[in-house]
Protein backbone atom coordinates (compact mmCIF):
# COMPACT_ATOMS: atom_id res chain seq x y z
CA UNK A 1 0.00 0.00 0.00
CA UNK A 2 1.54 3.15 -1.16
CA UNK A 3 1.67 6.67 0.73
CA UNK A 4 2.06 10.32 0.56
CA UNK A 5 3.87 12.33 3.54
CA UNK A 6 2.55 16.20 3.49
CA UNK A 7 3.96 18.81 5.76
CA UNK A 8 7.23 18.83 7.60
CA UNK A 9 6.47 20.30 11.38
CA UNK A 10 5.92 18.03 14.06
CA UNK A 11 2.50 17.12 15.84
CA UNK A 12 1.55 19.31 18.62
CA UNK A 13 -2.22 18.43 18.99
CA UNK A 14 -3.36 17.64 22.29
CA UNK A 15 -6.23 17.31 24.56
CA UNK A 16 -7.01 18.98 27.75
CA UNK A 17 -10.38 19.10 29.45
CA UNK A 18 -12.18 17.07 26.38
CA UNK A 19 -10.89 19.96 24.61
CA UNK A 20 -8.36 19.13 21.50
CA UNK A 21 -5.41 22.12 20.69
CA UNK A 22 -2.71 22.99 19.35
CA UNK A 23 0.36 24.06 20.93
CA UNK A 24 0.45 27.78 20.25
CA UNK A 25 1.88 31.11 22.01
CA UNK A 26 -1.02 32.45 20.06
CA UNK A 27 -4.09 32.28 21.88
CA UNK A 28 -7.10 30.80 20.35
CA UNK A 29 -9.33 32.61 18.12
CA UNK A 30 -11.94 29.92 16.76
CA UNK A 31 -14.25 27.59 18.15
CA UNK A 32 -15.06 24.28 16.17
CA UNK A 33 -17.70 21.76 17.27
CA UNK A 34 -17.40 18.42 15.40
CA UNK A 35 -20.12 15.89 16.87
CA UNK A 36 -19.04 15.62 20.26
CA UNK A 37 -15.69 17.03 19.91
CA UNK A 38 -14.68 20.33 20.88
CA UNK A 39 -11.09 22.08 18.98
CA UNK A 40 -9.65 25.14 19.98
CA UNK A 41 -7.99 26.32 17.00
CA UNK A 42 -6.78 29.55 14.86
CA UNK A 43 -7.84 31.86 12.19
CA UNK A 44 -5.07 32.35 10.29
CA UNK A 45 -3.73 29.16 9.57
CA UNK A 46 -7.51 27.42 8.83
CA UNK A 47 -9.19 30.40 6.84
CA UNK A 48 -6.09 30.79 4.48
CA UNK A 49 -6.97 27.63 3.44
CA UNK A 50 -11.00 26.79 3.67
CA UNK A 51 -12.86 28.09 1.31
CA UNK A 52 -16.10 27.04 3.56
CA UNK A 53 -14.21 28.33 6.88
CA UNK A 54 -13.74 32.03 4.95
CA UNK A 55 -17.28 32.16 4.51
CA UNK A 56 -18.48 31.16 8.03
CA UNK A 57 -16.27 33.91 9.89
CA UNK A 58 -16.61 36.63 7.21
CA UNK A 59 -19.34 39.09 9.55
CA UNK A 60 -17.75 38.19 12.96
CA UNK A 61 -16.23 40.41 14.85
CA UNK A 62 -12.12 39.77 15.24
CA UNK A 63 -12.54 40.54 19.36
CA UNK A 64 -13.73 37.28 20.26
CA UNK A 65 -13.54 33.62 19.29
CA UNK A 66 -15.81 32.06 16.74
CA UNK A 67 -18.06 28.94 17.19
CA UNK A 68 -18.48 26.91 14.46
CA UNK A 69 -20.49 23.67 14.19
CA UNK A 70 -19.21 21.35 11.42
CA UNK A 71 -21.31 18.01 12.72
CA UNK A 72 -21.91 17.17 8.80
CA UNK A 73 -18.44 16.80 8.01
CA UNK A 74 -17.93 13.62 6.11
CA UNK A 75 -15.36 11.62 8.33
CA UNK A 76 -15.77 13.06 11.36
CA UNK A 77 -13.27 14.15 13.82
CA UNK A 78 -10.43 12.18 12.10
CA UNK A 79 -11.01 13.62 8.89
CA UNK A 80 -11.67 17.15 10.41
CA UNK A 81 -8.20 17.09 12.37
CA UNK A 82 -6.13 15.71 9.14
CA UNK A 83 -7.60 18.89 6.85
CA UNK A 84 -6.76 20.80 10.02
CA UNK A 85 -3.21 19.33 10.80
CA UNK A 86 -2.26 20.15 6.98
CA UNK A 87 -3.51 23.63 7.14
CA UNK A 88 -1.04 23.98 10.23
CA UNK A 89 2.06 22.36 8.18
CA UNK A 90 2.09 19.42 10.66
CA UNK A 91 3.49 16.10 8.82
CA UNK A 92 0.40 14.06 8.04
CA UNK A 93 0.53 10.62 6.20
CA UNK A 94 -2.29 9.66 3.28
CA UNK A 95 -2.75 5.95 2.19
CA UNK A 96 -5.57 4.27 0.41
CA UNK A 97 -7.33 3.74 4.15
CA UNK A 98 -7.55 7.44 5.24
CA UNK A 99 -7.70 8.85 1.81
CA UNK A 100 -11.40 8.66 1.12
CA UNK A 101 -12.27 11.00 4.31
CA UNK A 102 -9.57 13.17 3.63
CA UNK A 103 -10.64 14.13 0.80
CA UNK A 104 -14.23 14.33 1.30
CA UNK A 105 -13.61 16.60 4.07
CA UNK A 106 -11.40 18.28 2.04
CA UNK A 107 -14.01 19.14 -0.57
CA UNK A 108 -16.69 19.87 2.45
CA UNK A 109 -14.07 22.34 3.72
CA UNK A 110 -13.65 23.72 -0.02
CA UNK A 111 -9.84 23.41 0.04
CA UNK A 112 -9.30 23.85 -3.28
CA UNK A 113 -6.67 25.76 -5.55
CA UNK A 114 -9.07 28.65 -6.04
CA UNK A 115 -8.72 29.25 -2.19
CA UNK A 116 -5.03 28.58 -2.13
CA UNK A 117 -2.30 27.04 -4.69
CA UNK A 118 -1.33 23.44 -3.94
CA UNK A 119 -4.21 23.24 -1.61
CA UNK A 120 -4.83 19.83 -0.22
CA UNK A 121 -7.41 18.60 -2.63
CA UNK A 122 -4.96 18.85 -6.02
CA UNK A 123 -2.79 17.05 -3.86
CA UNK A 124 -5.28 14.19 -2.84
CA UNK A 125 -6.39 14.21 -6.80
CA UNK A 126 -2.81 13.26 -7.61
CA UNK A 127 -2.36 11.00 -5.32
CA UNK A 128 -5.45 9.16 -6.26
CA UNK A 129 -4.43 9.30 -9.84
CA UNK A 130 -0.76 8.05 -9.52
CA UNK A 131 -0.74 5.97 -6.64
CA UNK A 132 -4.42 4.41 -5.62
CA UNK A 133 -6.01 3.69 -8.69
CA UNK A 134 -2.68 1.72 -9.76
CA UNK A 135 -2.57 -0.18 -7.00
CA UNK A 136 -4.96 -3.61 -6.76
CA UNK A 137 -6.01 -3.27 -3.04
CA UNK A 138 -5.29 -0.04 -2.40
CA UNK A 139 -8.44 0.32 -5.40
CA UNK A 140 -10.29 -2.44 -3.40
CA UNK A 141 -9.88 -0.38 0.04
CA UNK A 142 -10.55 2.97 -1.09
CA UNK A 143 -13.78 2.14 -3.08
CA UNK A 144 -15.13 0.18 0.08
CA UNK A 145 -13.95 3.20 2.04
CA UNK A 146 -16.03 5.57 -0.28
CA UNK A 147 -19.13 3.25 -0.20
CA UNK A 148 -19.40 3.12 3.58
CA UNK A 149 -19.29 6.65 3.91
CA UNK A 150 -21.38 7.90 0.95
CA UNK A 151 -22.61 5.30 -1.08
CA UNK A 152 -23.20 5.89 -5.08
CA UNK A 153 -23.40 9.07 -4.11
CA UNK A 154 -19.73 9.73 -4.53
CA UNK A 155 -19.55 8.33 -7.70
CA UNK A 156 -16.14 10.67 -8.59
CA UNK A 157 -14.42 7.69 -6.13
CA UNK A 158 -16.72 4.85 -6.53
CA UNK A 159 -16.95 4.51 -10.40
CA UNK A 160 -12.96 5.26 -10.63
CA UNK A 161 -12.26 2.62 -8.46
CA UNK A 162 -14.62 -0.22 -9.97
CA UNK A 163 -13.06 0.50 -13.37
CA UNK A 164 -9.65 -0.12 -11.76
CA UNK A 165 -10.37 -3.57 -10.45
CA UNK A 166 -12.54 -4.76 -13.44
CA UNK A 167 -9.50 -3.85 -15.55
CA UNK A 168 -6.91 -5.52 -13.62
CA UNK A 169 -9.84 -9.25 -13.02
CA UNK A 170 -9.78 -9.03 -16.79
CA UNK A 171 -5.60 -8.88 -17.31
CA UNK A 172 -4.60 -12.09 -18.49
CA UNK A 173 -2.73 -14.05 -14.96
CA UNK A 174 0.67 -13.83 -16.36
CA UNK A 175 0.43 -10.15 -16.18
CA UNK A 176 -0.44 -10.32 -12.60
CA UNK A 177 2.81 -8.37 -11.01
CA UNK A 178 0.69 -7.30 -7.52
CA UNK A 179 0.13 -8.73 -4.36
CA UNK A 180 -2.95 -10.63 -3.46
CA UNK A 181 -4.68 -13.02 -1.07
CA UNK A 182 -4.64 -16.42 -2.36
CA UNK A 183 -5.20 -18.63 1.14
CA UNK A 184 -7.28 -22.39 -0.64
CA UNK A 185 -6.80 -24.64 1.23
CA UNK A 186 -3.64 -27.27 -0.02
CA UNK A 187 -1.92 -24.00 -1.87
CA UNK A 188 1.59 -22.53 -1.19
CA UNK A 189 2.88 -20.23 -3.17
CA UNK A 190 6.07 -21.09 -4.49
CA UNK A 191 8.90 -18.61 -6.49
CA UNK A 192 8.14 -18.85 -9.99
CA UNK A 193 5.01 -20.33 -9.46
CA UNK A 194 1.90 -19.08 -12.03
CA UNK A 195 -0.95 -17.07 -11.20
CA UNK A 196 -4.11 -19.37 -10.77
CA UNK A 197 -7.00 -18.18 -12.37
CA UNK A 198 -9.41 -17.03 -9.41
CA UNK A 199 -6.40 -15.05 -8.15
CA UNK A 200 -8.31 -12.28 -7.90
CA UNK A 201 -11.93 -13.63 -6.00
CA UNK A 202 -10.81 -13.50 -2.13
CA UNK A 203 -9.74 -9.83 -2.05
CA UNK A 204 -13.05 -8.76 -3.80
CA UNK A 205 -14.93 -10.43 -1.15
CA UNK A 206 -13.72 -7.74 1.76
CA UNK A 207 -16.49 -5.37 -0.34
CA UNK A 208 -20.03 -4.45 0.89
CA UNK A 209 -22.68 -7.13 -1.07
CA UNK A 210 -23.86 -3.90 -3.42
CA UNK A 211 -19.78 -2.91 -4.71
CA UNK A 212 -19.43 -6.71 -5.27
CA UNK A 213 -22.12 -6.96 -7.44
CA UNK A 214 -21.70 -4.22 -9.56
CA UNK A 215 -17.66 -4.91 -10.03
CA UNK A 216 -18.78 -8.98 -10.85
CA UNK A 217 -21.40 -7.19 -13.27
CA UNK A 218 -19.29 -5.57 -14.99
CA UNK A 219 -16.55 -8.15 -15.22
CA UNK A 220 -19.01 -10.49 -16.62
CA UNK A 221 -20.60 -8.07 -19.14
CA UNK A 222 -17.24 -8.32 -20.68
CA UNK A 223 -17.71 -11.47 -21.58
CA UNK A 224 -13.96 -12.63 -21.54
CA UNK A 225 -14.04 -14.74 -18.29
CA UNK A 226 -15.44 -18.26 -17.95
CA UNK A 227 -18.77 -18.93 -16.11
CA UNK A 228 -17.30 -20.90 -13.82
CA UNK A 229 -14.72 -18.53 -12.44
CA UNK A 230 -18.23 -15.97 -11.67
CA UNK A 231 -19.32 -18.82 -10.01
CA UNK A 232 -15.79 -19.12 -7.52
CA UNK A 233 -16.33 -15.62 -7.16
CA UNK A 234 -19.72 -16.38 -5.80
CA UNK A 235 -18.87 -19.17 -3.46
CA UNK A 236 -15.56 -17.23 -1.61
CA UNK A 237 -17.88 -14.32 -1.61
CA UNK A 238 -21.13 -17.01 0.27
CA UNK A 239 -18.08 -18.92 2.13
CA UNK A 240 -16.59 -15.15 3.87
CA UNK A 241 -19.96 -13.89 4.46
CA UNK A 242 -22.98 -16.52 5.17
CA UNK A 243 -23.19 -18.66 8.08
CA UNK A 244 -23.50 -23.19 7.64
CA UNK A 245 -26.54 -24.12 9.66
CA UNK A 246 -25.14 -27.25 9.15
CA UNK A 247 -22.18 -26.98 11.40
CA UNK A 248 -24.10 -24.34 14.19
CA UNK A 249 -21.42 -21.86 14.12
CA UNK A 250 -21.25 -18.84 11.54
CA UNK A 251 -18.64 -17.80 9.39
CA UNK A 252 -15.94 -15.36 9.94
CA UNK A 253 -17.16 -11.48 9.86
CA UNK A 254 -20.93 -12.70 10.69
CA UNK A 255 -19.99 -12.22 14.22
CA UNK A 256 -20.97 -15.29 14.81
CA UNK A 257 -20.53 -15.87 18.69
CA UNK A 258 -21.27 -12.94 19.83
CA UNK A 259 -25.38 -13.18 18.43
CA UNK A 260 -25.86 -15.10 21.21
CA UNK A 261 -25.20 -12.31 23.77
CA UNK A 262 -26.60 -9.83 21.70
CA UNK A 263 -30.41 -7.30 21.80
CA UNK A 264 -33.26 -9.31 19.66
CA UNK A 265 -32.80 -6.33 17.19
CA UNK A 266 -29.17 -6.71 16.55
CA UNK A 267 -30.01 -10.22 16.13
CA UNK A 268 -32.78 -9.87 13.74
CA UNK A 269 -30.46 -6.99 11.79
CA UNK A 270 -27.95 -9.59 11.41
CA UNK A 271 -30.32 -11.92 9.70
CA UNK A 272 -31.77 -9.55 7.67
CA UNK A 273 -27.96 -8.92 5.92
CA UNK A 274 -27.25 -12.07 5.37
CA UNK A 275 -30.25 -12.81 4.09
CA UNK A 276 -29.59 -9.49 1.44
CA UNK A 277 -26.41 -10.74 0.86
CA UNK A 278 -27.97 -14.34 -0.01
CA UNK A 279 -30.54 -13.35 -2.51
CA UNK A 280 -28.24 -11.15 -4.16
CA UNK A 281 -25.60 -13.86 -4.30
CA UNK A 282 -28.42 -16.18 -5.90
CA UNK A 283 -29.48 -13.66 -8.63
CA UNK A 284 -25.40 -13.26 -9.65
CA UNK A 285 -25.09 -17.67 -10.14
CA UNK A 286 -24.88 -17.82 -14.10
CA UNK A 287 -27.41 -20.04 -15.49
CA UNK A 288 -24.68 -21.92 -17.69
CA UNK A 289 -24.09 -25.65 -16.66
CA UNK A 290 -21.15 -26.13 -14.18
CA UNK A 291 -20.84 -22.42 -13.31
CA UNK A 292 -21.47 -23.42 -9.66
CA UNK A 293 -21.58 -26.72 -8.09
CA UNK A 294 -24.60 -28.59 -6.68
CA UNK A 295 -22.56 -29.13 -3.34
CA UNK A 296 -22.74 -25.10 -3.35
CA UNK A 297 -25.80 -24.83 -4.28
CA UNK A 298 -26.88 -27.11 -1.18
CA UNK A 299 -25.14 -25.02 1.32
CA UNK A 300 -26.87 -21.68 0.06
CA UNK A 301 -30.40 -23.55 0.26
CA UNK A 302 -29.29 -24.51 3.79
CA UNK A 303 -28.82 -20.66 4.58
CA UNK A 304 -31.94 -19.78 2.76
CA UNK A 305 -33.98 -21.91 5.32
CA UNK A 306 -31.66 -20.48 8.20
CA UNK A 307 -32.46 -16.63 7.33
CA UNK A 308 -35.69 -16.92 6.23
CA UNK A 309 -35.36 -16.18 2.05
CA UNK A 310 -38.08 -15.42 -0.15
CA UNK A 311 -39.81 -18.41 -1.74
CA UNK A 312 -38.98 -17.17 -5.10
CA UNK A 313 -34.66 -17.66 -4.01
CA UNK A 314 -35.53 -21.04 -2.27
CA UNK A 315 -37.23 -22.48 -5.42
CA UNK A 316 -34.44 -21.49 -7.67
CA UNK A 317 -32.03 -23.22 -5.45
CA UNK A 318 -34.08 -26.09 -5.20
CA UNK A 319 -34.69 -26.46 -9.07
CA UNK A 320 -30.72 -25.97 -9.95
CA UNK A 321 -29.66 -28.13 -7.02
CA UNK A 322 -31.96 -30.70 -8.51
CA UNK A 323 -29.54 -30.23 -11.79
CA UNK A 324 -26.94 -31.35 -10.47
CA UNK A 325 -27.38 -33.71 -7.06
CA UNK A 326 -25.38 -36.14 -8.79
CA UNK A 327 -22.64 -33.88 -7.66
CA UNK A 328 -23.66 -33.56 -4.06
CA UNK A 329 -22.66 -35.76 -0.93
CA UNK A 330 -25.21 -37.15 1.21
CA UNK A 331 -24.65 -34.65 4.24
CA UNK A 332 -25.68 -31.80 1.99
CA UNK A 333 -28.97 -33.02 2.10
CA UNK A 334 -28.99 -32.66 5.51
CA UNK A 335 -30.97 -29.12 5.89
CA UNK A 336 -31.72 -27.88 9.48
CA UNK A 337 -34.87 -26.07 10.37
CA UNK A 338 -34.72 -22.96 11.71
CA UNK A 339 -36.88 -23.19 14.40
CA UNK A 340 -34.50 -26.33 15.65
CA UNK A 341 -31.13 -26.81 14.35
CA UNK A 342 -31.13 -30.88 15.45
CA UNK A 343 -33.75 -31.55 12.83
CA UNK A 344 -33.62 -31.68 9.71
CA UNK A 345 -36.10 -30.28 7.21
CA UNK A 346 -36.86 -33.38 4.89
CA UNK A 347 -39.68 -31.62 2.76
CA UNK A 348 -36.61 -29.79 1.20
CA UNK A 349 -34.74 -32.73 0.38
CA UNK A 350 -37.36 -34.41 -1.07
CA UNK A 351 -38.04 -31.45 -3.42
CA UNK A 352 -34.19 -31.57 -4.88
CA UNK A 353 -34.71 -35.52 -5.56
CA UNK A 354 -38.15 -34.67 -7.74
CA UNK A 355 -36.25 -32.14 -9.54
CA UNK A 356 -33.78 -34.62 -10.14
CA UNK A 357 -35.89 -37.37 -11.22
CA UNK A 358 -38.06 -34.81 -13.33
CA UNK A 359 -35.27 -34.27 -15.97
CA UNK A 360 -35.88 -38.06 -16.88
CA UNK A 361 -39.21 -37.26 -18.09
CA UNK A 362 -38.02 -34.78 -20.43
CA UNK A 363 -36.51 -36.63 -24.39
CA UNK A 364 -32.77 -36.48 -24.50
CA UNK A 365 -30.02 -37.87 -26.93
CA UNK A 366 -28.24 -41.18 -26.50
CA UNK A 367 -25.60 -39.96 -24.96
CA UNK A 368 -27.43 -37.62 -22.39
CA UNK A 369 -29.32 -40.44 -21.67
CA UNK A 370 -25.73 -42.41 -20.81
CA UNK A 371 -25.00 -39.43 -18.96
CA UNK A 372 -27.86 -39.34 -17.27
CA UNK A 373 -28.21 -43.03 -16.25
CA UNK A 374 -24.77 -42.46 -14.69
CA UNK A 375 -26.03 -39.93 -12.25
CA UNK A 376 -28.76 -41.72 -11.32
CA UNK A 377 -26.04 -44.70 -10.21
CA UNK A 378 -24.54 -41.44 -8.09
CA UNK A 379 -27.85 -40.38 -6.95
CA UNK A 380 -29.38 -43.31 -5.50
CA UNK A 381 -26.21 -43.60 -3.78
CA UNK A 382 -26.31 -40.36 -1.94
CA UNK A 383 -29.60 -40.46 -1.13
CA UNK A 384 -29.71 -44.45 0.70
CA UNK A 385 -26.48 -42.52 2.41
CA UNK A 386 -28.86 -39.49 3.38
CA UNK A 387 -31.63 -42.28 4.71
CA UNK A 388 -29.21 -43.70 6.94
CA UNK A 389 -28.26 -40.84 8.18
CA UNK A 390 -32.01 -39.53 9.06
CA UNK A 391 -32.48 -43.19 9.99
CA UNK A 392 -29.72 -42.54 13.38
CA UNK A 393 -33.10 -39.64 15.17
CA UNK A 394 -34.92 -42.01 17.37
CA UNK A 395 -37.77 -39.85 16.85
CA UNK A 396 -38.18 -40.03 12.81
CA UNK A 397 -41.64 -41.26 11.90
CA UNK A 398 -41.71 -44.29 10.53
CA UNK A 399 -44.23 -43.34 7.85
CA UNK A 400 -42.17 -40.53 6.66
CA UNK A 401 -39.36 -42.93 6.72
CA UNK A 402 -40.93 -44.84 4.31
CA UNK A 403 -42.12 -42.32 2.39
CA UNK A 404 -38.43 -40.97 1.54
CA UNK A 405 -37.93 -44.26 1.09
CA UNK A 406 -40.06 -44.60 -1.49
CA UNK A 407 -39.09 -41.35 -3.78
CA UNK A 408 -36.57 -43.20 -6.01
CA UNK A 409 -38.55 -45.25 -7.84
CA UNK A 410 -37.89 -48.95 -8.13
CA UNK A 411 -36.25 -49.33 -11.46
CA UNK A 412 -33.82 -46.45 -10.32
CA UNK A 413 -32.01 -49.03 -7.59
CA UNK A 414 -29.82 -51.47 -9.09
CA UNK A 415 -29.04 -52.74 -6.01
CA UNK A 416 -30.17 -52.59 -2.17
CA UNK A 417 -27.75 -52.75 -0.44
CA UNK A 418 -27.29 -49.14 0.37
CA UNK A 419 -31.42 -49.38 1.35
CA UNK A 420 -30.94 -52.52 3.41
CA UNK A 421 -28.23 -50.30 5.66
CA UNK A 422 -30.93 -47.39 5.92
CA UNK A 423 -33.33 -49.93 6.95
CA UNK A 424 -31.40 -51.89 9.76
CA UNK A 425 -30.20 -48.48 10.98
CA UNK A 426 -33.85 -47.60 11.53
CA UNK A 427 -34.66 -50.65 13.48
CA UNK A 428 -31.36 -50.62 15.11
CA UNK A 429 -32.58 -46.93 16.44
CA UNK A 430 -36.28 -47.99 17.16
CA UNK A 431 -36.53 -50.90 18.94
CA UNK A 432 -39.88 -50.50 19.69
CA UNK A 433 -41.09 -50.87 16.34
CA UNK A 434 -44.04 -53.02 16.41
CA UNK A 435 -43.86 -56.22 14.02
CA UNK A 436 -46.16 -54.84 11.45
CA UNK A 437 -44.11 -51.42 11.50
CA UNK A 438 -41.02 -53.64 10.95
CA UNK A 439 -42.58 -55.69 7.87
CA UNK A 440 -43.64 -52.68 6.18
CA UNK A 441 -40.31 -51.77 6.73
CA UNK A 442 -38.45 -54.57 4.88
CA UNK A 443 -41.13 -54.83 2.08
CA UNK A 444 -39.03 -52.18 1.04
CA UNK A 445 -35.84 -54.27 -0.01
CA UNK A 446 -35.93 -56.72 -3.00
CA UNK A 447 -34.19 -59.52 -1.79
CA UNK A 448 -32.80 -60.24 -5.30
CA UNK A 449 -31.00 -56.98 -5.33
CA UNK A 450 -29.18 -57.54 -2.17
CA UNK A 451 -25.11 -58.70 -3.04
CA UNK A 452 -23.83 -61.95 -1.56
CA UNK A 453 -22.27 -60.21 1.84
CA UNK A 454 -25.03 -58.35 2.48
CA UNK A 455 -27.37 -60.75 1.60
CA UNK A 456 -25.20 -63.31 4.37
CA UNK A 457 -25.50 -60.14 6.63
CA UNK A 458 -28.97 -60.00 6.40
CA UNK A 459 -30.22 -63.50 7.16
CA UNK A 460 -28.03 -63.78 10.68
CA UNK A 461 -29.53 -60.22 11.21
CA UNK A 462 -32.15 -60.40 14.13
CA UNK A 463 -33.56 -57.41 13.49
CA UNK A 464 -34.99 -58.32 10.47
CA UNK A 465 -38.49 -59.97 10.55
CA UNK A 466 -39.00 -63.72 9.83
CA UNK A 467 -40.64 -63.01 6.66
CA UNK A 468 -38.25 -61.01 5.36
CA UNK A 469 -35.44 -63.74 6.21
CA UNK A 470 -36.93 -66.51 5.10
CA UNK A 471 -37.57 -64.72 1.52
CA UNK A 472 -33.44 -64.13 1.74
CA UNK A 473 -33.14 -67.96 2.69
CA UNK A 474 -34.86 -68.86 -0.41
CA UNK A 475 -33.02 -66.43 -2.91
CA UNK A 476 -29.86 -67.86 -1.36
CA UNK A 477 -30.91 -71.30 -2.32
CA UNK A 478 -31.91 -70.42 -5.96
CA UNK A 479 -28.98 -68.52 -6.20
CA UNK A 480 -26.74 -71.83 -4.76
CA UNK A 481 -28.94 -73.98 -7.54
CA UNK A 482 -28.41 -71.34 -10.17
CA UNK A 483 -24.63 -70.64 -9.93
CA UNK A 484 -24.01 -75.10 -9.26
CA UNK A 485 -25.05 -75.47 -13.51
CA UNK A 486 -23.47 -78.41 -14.53
CA UNK A 487 -21.34 -78.42 -11.07
CA UNK A 488 -22.52 -80.38 -8.41
CA UNK A 489 -24.76 -78.45 -6.20
CA UNK A 490 -23.54 -77.34 -2.79
CA UNK A 491 -26.17 -78.53 -0.13
CA UNK A 492 -28.69 -76.64 1.33
CA UNK A 493 -27.46 -74.71 4.55
CA UNK A 494 -28.83 -76.97 7.64
CA UNK A 495 -27.90 -74.39 10.40
CA UNK A 496 -30.33 -71.53 8.65
CA UNK A 497 -32.51 -74.02 8.02
CA UNK A 498 -32.47 -74.47 12.21
CA UNK A 499 -32.27 -71.03 12.85
CA UNK A 500 -35.29 -69.99 10.80
CA UNK A 501 -37.37 -73.04 12.70
CA UNK A 502 -36.68 -71.30 16.67
CA UNK A 503 -36.88 -67.77 14.99
CA UNK A 504 -40.46 -69.03 13.50
CA UNK A 505 -41.37 -70.39 16.88
CA UNK A 506 -40.16 -67.38 18.71
CA UNK A 507 -42.10 -65.51 16.32
CA UNK A 508 -45.26 -67.01 16.50
CA UNK A 509 -45.55 -67.30 20.56
CA UNK A 510 -45.82 -63.27 20.25
CA UNK A 511 -48.88 -63.33 18.11
CA UNK A 512 -52.68 -63.01 19.52
CA UNK A 513 -54.18 -66.30 20.75
CA UNK A 514 -56.83 -68.01 18.33
CA UNK A 515 -60.49 -66.52 19.06
CA UNK A 516 -61.36 -70.04 20.71
CA UNK A 517 -58.94 -70.00 23.12
CA UNK A 518 -58.38 -67.92 26.45
CA UNK A 519 -54.70 -68.32 28.48
CA UNK A 520 -55.03 -66.84 32.33
CA UNK A 521 -51.70 -64.47 31.05
CA UNK A 522 -54.10 -63.66 27.27
CA UNK A 523 -50.82 -65.20 25.79
CA UNK A 524 -51.15 -68.18 23.39
CA UNK A 525 -50.03 -71.76 24.73
CA UNK A 526 -46.51 -72.14 23.79
CA UNK A 527 -46.69 -76.05 23.35
CA UNK A 528 -49.19 -76.00 20.19
CA UNK A 529 -47.29 -73.19 18.34
CA UNK A 530 -43.64 -74.45 19.25
CA UNK A 531 -45.04 -77.61 17.34
CA UNK A 532 -46.83 -75.77 14.26
CA UNK A 533 -42.95 -73.68 14.00
CA UNK A 534 -41.32 -76.72 14.12
CA UNK A 535 -43.88 -77.98 11.27
CA UNK A 536 -43.48 -75.23 9.03
CA UNK A 537 -39.81 -74.71 9.86
CA UNK A 538 -39.68 -78.56 8.82
CA UNK A 539 -41.98 -78.06 5.84
CA UNK A 540 -39.47 -75.54 4.47
CA UNK A 541 -36.55 -77.52 4.94
CA UNK A 542 -37.89 -80.45 2.76
CA UNK A 543 -38.33 -78.01 0.35
CA UNK A 544 -35.36 -76.94 0.19
CA UNK A 545 -34.06 -79.76 0.80
CA UNK A 546 -36.29 -81.56 -2.64
CA UNK A 547 -34.73 -78.41 -4.43
CA UNK A 548 -31.45 -79.40 -3.75
CA UNK A 549 -32.30 -83.46 -4.86
CA UNK A 550 -33.50 -82.63 -8.05
CA UNK A 551 -30.38 -79.90 -9.13
CA UNK A 552 -28.17 -83.05 -8.41
CA UNK A 553 -30.51 -85.21 -10.40
CA UNK A 554 -30.55 -82.54 -13.15
CA UNK A 555 -26.49 -82.80 -12.91
CA UNK A 556 -26.23 -87.02 -12.55
CA UNK A 557 -28.18 -87.09 -15.48
CA UNK A 558 -26.74 -84.74 -17.82
CA UNK A 559 -23.04 -86.73 -16.34
CA UNK A 560 -24.51 -90.00 -17.17
CA UNK A 561 -25.62 -88.59 -20.75
CA UNK A 562 -22.16 -87.27 -21.28
CA UNK A 563 -21.10 -90.82 -20.56
CA UNK A 564 -23.04 -92.94 -23.04
CA UNK A 565 -22.46 -90.31 -25.31
CA UNK A 566 -18.42 -90.65 -25.08
CA UNK A 567 -18.78 -94.37 -25.20
CA UNK A 568 -20.60 -94.06 -28.23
Amino acid sequence: MKYMKLGTKPDTFYTEQAVRSVASDIPADLIIHVNNTKYQLHKFPLLLKCGLLQRLCSDTDDGEPVPVALHDIPGGEEAFELCAKFCYGIAISISASNFVPAMLAARFLRMTEHIAKGNLVAKLETFFDSCVLQGWRDSIAALQAAWRISGWSESRIVQPCIDSIVEKILLPPSKVSWSYTYTRPGYTKRPHQSVPKDWWTEDISELDIEVFRSVVSTVRAARMLPPPLIGEALHVYACKHLPDPLYGVSAPGVNGQAQSSSTTADAEETIAKQRRVLETVVTMIPGDAGSVTGRFLLRLLRVANYVGASSSTRAQLIRQAGSQLDEAKAVDLLIPLPSDKQAYDVGAAEAVLEHFLAQFQRPAAADERRRMSVAMEKVVRIFDEYLQTIALDGEFPIGKFVDLAECLPDIARNDHDGLYHAIDTYLKEHPDLSKADKKRLCRLIDCRKLSPDVRAQAISNDRMPLRTIVQLLFVEQERTIGAGGSHAVAPPNRASVHDVSGLTAIDREDEPAPTGHKSDVHRPRRGVHAERAQGEAAAMARSLSASTKTAARTERTAEERGSRLRNN
